[in-house]
């Protein structure tokens, strides 16, 4: 009969310990059940790294015993590993989530990467700093991650909910993060202003297919971070209509979209007509997953 709840094996090894989590998450058909248990592994002993390889042959801790079995419990359960350990690197830095905010993907990197290069090329206004605006922040990882990249610019994000704002804001102090943080609906926080940059890794999931989505995505992560209205577009048709609530365009926009969306994306940046250049950025499968717009 196959087990549904986990419970080691005293007198285990550490490596022994990962082999029968590993294999229990297995059994339940949890994706990557080894590098999950690794995760929760690391976790719960406090090791990462070389340090966590070194101490594979060493008797498990008795005292961590409960911890590690209500750790793989939850995962078992559908719940992500992020969650349970309170933290997902991004750029290189820990970053807390919970269950109020999306856990920051790898391939969102890359969009921060394209914000980085295009916007070193921007000259300024009156040799005064550039300002960068992140909607639909959550975790603050973009916003963040590109104020610490570049002290130079001035990084203000939105977010809809208070919730992950708080976040947000726990990451900005941790991390020593200049960041103003404001709530409202997408661009509207920041009416009259005239930001350099605008950047969003906006829903963008089609409504029908968030019941297609792996279980632990689809029944933990935010909805509201997930749900792109029908087609999935609607947050990038609501911020090209806001677009007005500015004082001026900015002049490097950029977007991180889902499979498939890149050509319609584009298209709505080109009708606008504020942007001279149209950039779409693959992501390291070859998805075409970030589409910038370019007015120098």
């Amino acid at each position: 009969m196959k087990r549904t709840i986990f419970e080691l094996t005293p007198q285990r090894s550490i490596r022994e310990a990962f082999v029968e989590a590993s294999s229990f998450l297995d059994g339940l058909r949890v994706v990557e059940p080894q590098r999950n248990a690794q995760l929760l592994l690391e976790h719960v002993l406090g090791l990462s790294g070389t340090s966590y390889y070194m101490a594979l042959a060493e008797p498990f801790p008795a005292d961590r015993r409960h911890a590690l079995e209500e750790a793989i419990n939850r995962k078992a359960q559908g719940v992500p590993a992020q969650y349970i350990i309170g933290e997902q690197e991004f750029y290189g830095r820990p970053f807390e989530v919970t269950p109020a905010v999306l856990i920051p993907r790898p391939e969102t990197e890359l969009l921060v990467e394209a914000v980085l290069t295009y916007g070193r090329e921007l000259t300024t206004r009156s040799n005064e700093r550039l300002q960068a605006i992140d909607i639909g922040t959550g975790s603050g990882a973009i916003a963040i991650t590109l104020a610490l990249q570049e002290p130079a610019w001035d990084l203000l994000a939105s977010d809809i909910s208070p919730d992950a704002l708080e976040v947000a804001a726990h990451n900005a102090k941790q991390l020593n993060a200049s960041v103003e943080f404001r709530q409202g609906n997408l661009l509207e926080p920041f009416a009259g202003m005239t930001p350099d940059i605008l950047v969003s890794n906006p829903p963008y999931i089609p409504a029908e297919d968030i019941e297609g989505l792996q279980p632990e995505v689809r029944d933990y992560e935010p909805r509201t971070a997930l749900d792109g209205g029908p087609d999935g577009l609607n947050p990038y048709r609501i911020m090209m209509a806001q677009l007005p609530l500015l004082s001026a365009p900015p002049r490097l926009i950029a977007f991180e979209l889902g499979m498939g969306q890149a050509g319609d994306v584009a298209e709505l940046l080109r009708s606008a007509g504020h942007w001279k250049e149209i950039v779409t950025v693959p992501d390291l499968a070859g998805i075409d997953r970030h589409v910038l717009g370019i007015s120098r």
